[in-house]
């Protein structure tokens, strides 16, 4: 079984019950293909570095999927054709790191420590 990295980028203006209709949607893609989805982050709505079809923002959903290629072959051929997506990608890892949550919202205090040192 290989391991992956898969990140969507979904229009500014799909709404937060879209969203999880999408994520609803590629997890059945992955378990019907034989994959395993391990854990799935929603990342939220965060500033494009460019416009891509004329948006600046995007909502970011990220999968980490166990699985043979032909997931990630039937994954990307359905989200070519979805209208809501903006960018996918993935990435080929050798391991999952899942302790860390990169794009979770810091404390007050987390924030105030960090300017001290």
């Amino acid at each position: 079984m290989n391991l992956y990295e898969h990140t969507i980028i979904a229009r500014q203006d799909t709404s937060p019950s879209e969203i999880k209709q999408l994520t609803e949607k590629y997890s059945k893609i992955v378990e019907k293909n034989e994959g395993e989805i391990v854990k799935t982050e929603n990342w939220g709505l965060l500033n494009l570095s460019y416009l891509i079809k004329k948006n600046k923002k995007g909502s970011y959903i990220h999968f980490k999927i166990k699985g043979k290629g032909n997931v990630i072959d039937e994954l990307e051929k359905n989200e070519a054709i979805d209208k809501k997506l903006l960018r996918y990608l993935t990435v080929r890892v050798k391991k999952f790191d899942l302790e860390a949550n990169y794009f979770a919202k810091r404390d007050d205090d987390e924030k105030k420590e960090s300017y001290k040192n």
